[in-house]
């Protein structure tokens, strides 16, 4: 009988996480992944045979996806290319795999991981990240592929069917909600937003959504980008060369650059003019040296995630539900990829029933001359009723299957050819 060979199972599953629960805003910007780095790094898996993986990496956390049975490997590598070592990678990384690693997935994905509960970016970052990963790679991977769906549809299900984002307590919101709360007259007040990536319009729309005319401008390294947003929301942009100018009469400054590097410092802070500064950045485009400065009050995201508690703990009533939607979908997972790892056996013995089927049809046209149409729509029937009772017995007795599909094949291909064989 074919033997198949199953890759890209629950089994090779693997995910290796650093997040907010472990390591502090300093501590992930050393691990934070770019999209320079893509290139390098799947060329690396692939130069080692590692099997498929990918990387999201956020101002929360920086986690590699993997199907590799060697996942350190894939670790290592990863370290390789954004230049750390692998021993203090594994510090500060939490391990999971197999099922273990898909639940971790489904979490993060529902929103449940967030720093934030319930704060759905991530499944945003998650789609793009392996989208730009499989572009690279050049060929998908049906495990993933499958995976990503199941999380997408999780994500969306959560938000339909509880309260779970209700009240808004993203990273940007918070940004807003402390500036509602910590600055008076705040139509009076400039702001500045550095950054229009997707933290950054979430600022903007929040921004324009809570304050009445607010008096905001944006800059952008890719200034079309800026045009757009600007256009959108309309409000004014500048270059994005002319912001240490626009500072001098910034009352607010909101950073959410994608910088390796602190890209504002003390030297850009010399008026002595009061200025609240929200680094939205990871790792921190603000140097924490700013805050030093009397003039100065820095906030960045860690910050931000002690507020709108209030929010957080009626979102944390709505968990039980998220968890019974995240249950009920690991089990058609885990049922899908039942069916797949068992689809070669079951499609080999509804050839082997087609191929008799075929043969009985010709020996029946040899002798009568004709085929009535009905009996070959029975006969179509009858084999579906017959693959059908045996993909269900050996999808529901997985340790059976091969057992059940070799013996199958004795009785209804082996046999038959012996029979003929001493015949003739």
């Amino acid at each position: 009988m074919i033997q198949y060979s199953n890759i890209h199972q629950t089994s090779n599953f693997a995910v290796l996480s650093i997040s907010y629960e472990k390591a502090d805003v300093e501590t992930r910007g050393k691990f934070a992944f770019f999209d320079d780095n893509i290139k390098n790094f799947v060329t690396r898996i692939h130069d080692e045979n590692l099997g498929d993986a990918f990387v999201v990496s956020t101002c929360n956390r920086t986690e590699i996806y993997s199907t590799s049975p060697n996942y350190l490997l894939v670790a290592e590598e990863y370290c390789k290319t954004i230049g750390v070592n692998l021993s203090d990678f594994l510090q500060f990384a939490n391990i999971a795999t197999k099922e273990e690693a898909l639940n971790h997935l489904f979490r993060v994905a529902a929103g449940l991981e967030s720093q934030i509960i319930g704060d759905f970016e991530i499944i945003g970052q998650i789609k793009k990240a392996y989208a730009r990963f499989k572009k690279e790679r050049q060929n998908s991977n049906p495990f993933l592929e499958r995976s990503i769906n199941s999380a997408i549809q999780i994500s969306k299900r959560i938000k339909n069917e509880t309260g779970i984002s209700n009240g808004a307590a993203s990273v940007s919101y918070a940004a807003v909600h402390y500036i509602l709360n910590n600055q008076k007259r705040i139509t009076e007040k400039n702001i500045l937003l550095l950054g229009v990536g997707e933290i950054g319009q979430n600022t903007v729309e929040n921004l324009v959504k809570h304050v009445y005319q607010p008096k905001i401008k944006i800059a952008n390294r890719t200034q079309e980008k800026a045009a757009k947003i600007s256009e959108k929301y309309n409000i004014p942009n500048i270059d994005y060369n002319d912001f240490e100018k626009e500072l001098e009469n910034t009352d607010i400054l909101i950073v959410a650059t994608g910088a390796k590097t602190p890209i504002i410092n003390k030297s850009h802070l010399k008026n002595g003019k009061e200025i609240l500064i929200i680094d939205l950045s990871i790792p921190h485009n603000v140097d924490k040296d700013v805050s030093e400065l009397d003039n100065v009050t820095l906030i960045d995201v860690d910050d931000l995630s002690k507020q709108i508690q209030e929010t957080i703990q009626q979102r944390e009533k709505e968990i039980p539900k998220a968890e019974v939607i995240i249950k009920e979908m690991t089990r058609d997972f885990l049922e899908w990829e039942k069916k797949r790892k068992l689809a070669p056996n079951i499609h080999h013995f509804k050839a082997v029933l087609k191929n008799m089927e075929r043969n009985e049809m010709h020996n029946f046209y040899r002798k009568n001359k004709y085929i009535n149409i009905n009996d070959m729509e029975l006969s179509e029937k009858m084999i579906q009723k017959i693959t059908n009772r045996f993909a269900k017995y050996i999808i529901d007795n997985p340790l059976k299957a091969e057992e059940i599909s070799k013996l199958m094949h004795e009785i209804l291909v082996e046999q038959p050819n012996n029979e003929f064989n001493e015949k003739h």
